[in-house]
Order: C-alpha cells, then structure tokens, then sequence
C-alpha cells in the first residue's frame, strides 16, 4: 500500500515542479501597489491637469482647455493599448522601436511578471504615461486650436513621438543602452511634451489677445494639489515594486517639490514684489518634473538641489525668457515642464548616488554620466520637435488648425462644445 500510493503521488509532485522553478508567483503586496500607482496617475490627468489647466485659461475657454485634457487621455487609453505600447516595451528595432504589432490590442500579455504582478498591470500603470504626457501639450495650445485639430494630433502624436521616445529609454533602445538615467520620465514625459508644446505653438501663432489672466485661481491651486498628490503614483509607482525605491522616490518627490515652492516664491517676491499662489502652484509643478528624472536615483539632499535649482530655471523661462522671446505658450508647458525637465535630467547626472539605486553621478565620481543625460536631452528635443511639427502641418492639411478670429476673442467655449462654465 506504501508503495502504491508513492507511485499515485509522484505524477503530482513532478507536474508541480515547474510551477516552483518556472512560473512567477503573484505577490499581492506589489499588485496592490501598482494598481493604486496606476489609479493615482489617471487623478493627475482627469481632474487634475484638467482643473488646473482650466483654471489658468480664460473663463470663456475654461471647458474646452477641460475637454482637450480628457479627451487626450481616451483617444490616447485606446491608441496605447492598439499599438503604442507594442512600439514602446515590444522586441527591439534597431534600438529605435519595439515591434509595432507584437502585442496588438494586448494580444499575448498574460501570466505574472517578474515583480510579482500581472503583466496587464503594466500595460495599465504604461499607458498613464502616455495618456498625461499628450494631455500635457495642451497647455500651450489652448484658445486658439480647433478641437478637431487636436483629436488628429493625439491620435498621430501618441502613436508616432511618445512610444518610441519611451522605448529609447525604458524599452531597451538606444538611450537605455548607453545608460540614459530617467526613473520616471524627465526626457520621455517633460521635455518630450515641453518642446511638442512649443513646436506647436509657433506653427499655430499668436493668439489675438495673449495676455491671460487666470479665470480662477482656487481651480489652478486645487488642479496643482491634486497632481502633487497624485505625482506619487507617477514616480514611486515607477519602482514597480513597494520596496525602499519606492520610498526614496516618494520621499525625494516631497522634498524636491517643497524646495522648489520656496525657490519660487522667494524669487518671484524679490523680482515681483509679491509671491502670488499661481506662482507658487507653478512652483509645486517645477519641482515635481524636475525630481521626476532623478527620484530612484538620488538622496532626500540632492533632491533638494534638484528641485530649487529647476525652479529658478523654469521661473526665469516664464517671466524672462517668454517674454524676451515673444513666443505664445499659452500656459507655459515648455516654460516649466521643458525647461524643468531639461534641468532635471541633467542634475540627475551630477546628483545620482549610487546608495541609493547603484548608479553614480558627477558628485561620486562619474562625471561622464551628465554626458549620457545631455545626450538623451538632445535626442529627444530633436525628435520631438521635428515630429510633432510634421503632425501639427498633417492636422493642419486636414482640418485647419485655429479656430476664426472672432472664436477666438470670445472664447471656445460657445464655438467648440456650445455650452458656458458661468450661467450668472
């Protein structure tokens, strides 16, 4: 009977075999975290960019500068899931793209990944990614763009400028090959969606009337919170693992921001005579791109220097450069996220600590990393911009891009969606 029942056992135990060698297991702790990751990172696009975006445009504008930013991220949910992040994370192509089809609509994306979570998961946390940083355009757009011209740029920008950009990068391409360091989206995010905001605003022109007066600044200031709040999700979440990553990322995410509301305020008071809250929401904004690069990668000190020096950088851009420069974007995307993300991406080079995640800055004693980091900045400047002005002329061809003259001097709101924000 012993002897029987070893052999009714054994089939059972050598079909379990593989299970424990090969099969990753699903840990519960980083599911959980990764879902709420990705939860966080949709609050910052749909209400928060939107909220604060609105906040800043004209009060007869305010719907259409809310429907641009959720309207991105469903155009951008679908074409992520069609193709976009097959050409990001799919098999490599001469270190530009992944395969463009590999995982068509998700299509062979099953089982448990290495971190412990579903492999859908990371399609999901992925195309928040994407779907905020073609949001993020917007803002330099807004009261003048015909919303048909807008839907044909995302559909074009998020399938041919965001996923190759985050496959040099994240996906096994050039970038990351040379040892490009962005732990959550300095080049492929910020500068990417900085100089696609600027490219469009100089093919798109002017607006009649650029002077803009925020039409409510409590929205700008909840829209700023609610993305600070949710920036948590964007780069502790990009550890892909609760583990002590995540914690230093969400720890230098406070205190890069917190340093760069200061370096704001205390600039635009001594420049300005007085420190405005949109300057300071503008501040918590700076501060969040600029740490976004660098968060895995460098300590709680550095993340200090990172924040206040972007912050400067990016004030300068906005109340100096724009208007030396007479270039109308509109709500500054290139002025903060450009510009911030630039200055973080490059900082990253000087401030990383190997303690903290391996890799070693300029300050211990790897000066040719802040090469790597400019290198990966120029890149993406340059395919960006070239890109996005091929889509803005393809839109351009078949839509037209402004809306009329008249529209456009009372606002988009009535023109475009045939409603108003105040029935007063």
């Amino acid at each position: 009977m012993r002897r029987a029942s070893l052999w009714a056992v054994l089939p059972l135990l050598l079909a379990a075999v593989p299970a424990f060698a090969g099969e990753a297991k699903l840990d519960t702790g980083n599911t959980a975290w990764m879902l709420m990751a990705s939860a966080l990172v949709v609050f910052m696009t749909v209400p928060g960019l939107a909220l604060f975006y609105g906040g800043l445009d004209k009060s007869k504008s305010i719907l259409n500068t809310i429907a641009m930013s959720f309207v991105a991220f469903s155009i951008v949910s679908i074409t992520w899931l069609a193709v976009g992040y097959s050409i990001a994370y799919g098999d490599d192509l001469g270190s530009f793209m992944g395969n463009p089809f590999q995982y068509f609509f998700a299509k062979g994306i099953s089982g448990i990944g290495d971190a412990g979570y579903p492999a859908l998961l990371d399609v999901m946390f992925q195309l928040t990614f994407a779907t905020i940083t073609t949001a993020l355009v917007s803002g330099s757009l807004v009261g003048r763009m015909k919303f048909s011209a807008w839907i044909i740029f995302c559909i074009l920008w998020s399938i041919i400028v965001y996923p190759p950009i985050a496959h040099w990068v994240w996906g096994g391409g050039f970038l990351s090959n040379h040892g490009a360091l962005d732990f959550a989206g300095g080049t492929v995010v910020h500068i990417n969606a900085g100089i696609a905001g600027l490219v469009a605003a100089l093919i798109l022109g002017r607006r009649k009337e650029p002077q803009l007066i925020p039409n409510n600044v409590p929205l700008v200031a909840l829209g700023a919170g609610i993305l600070w709040f949710g920036w948590f999700g964007f780069n502790a979440g990009s550890a892909l693992a609760a583990d002590t990553i995540a914690v230093y990322a969400m720890l230098n995410t406070t205190i890069a921001t917190s340093a760069a509301v200061l370096a704001w305020m205390f600039v635009e008071w001594m420049t300005a005579g007085k420190p405005t809250v949109v300057g300071i929401s503008s501040g918590i904004i700076a501060g969040l791109v600029a740490i976004t690069p660098a968060a895995g990668f460098v300590n709680p000190v550095g993340a200090i220097f990172v924040g206040a020096i972007a912050s400067v950088f990016a004030y300068f851009a906005v109340a100096k450069l724009k208007p030396a420069l007479g270039y109308d974007d509109a709500l500054d995307v290139f002025g903060i996220h450009g510009v911030a993300g630039i200055v973080g991406a490059v900082l990253t080079g000087v401030f990383a600590d190997p303690a903290v995640n391996e890799a070693a800055g300029l300050l211990y004693g790897n000066p040719g990393q802040v090469v790597v980091q400019i290198v990966g900045v120029v890149a993406t400047i340059v395919y960006s911009g070239v890109m996005t002005a091929i889509i803005v002329f393809i839109a351009k061809a078949l839509t037209g891009l402004r809306v009329k003259e008249e529209d456009e001097i009372e606002g988009l709101d009535g023109s475009q969606h045939g409603e108003s924000a105040y029935n007063l």
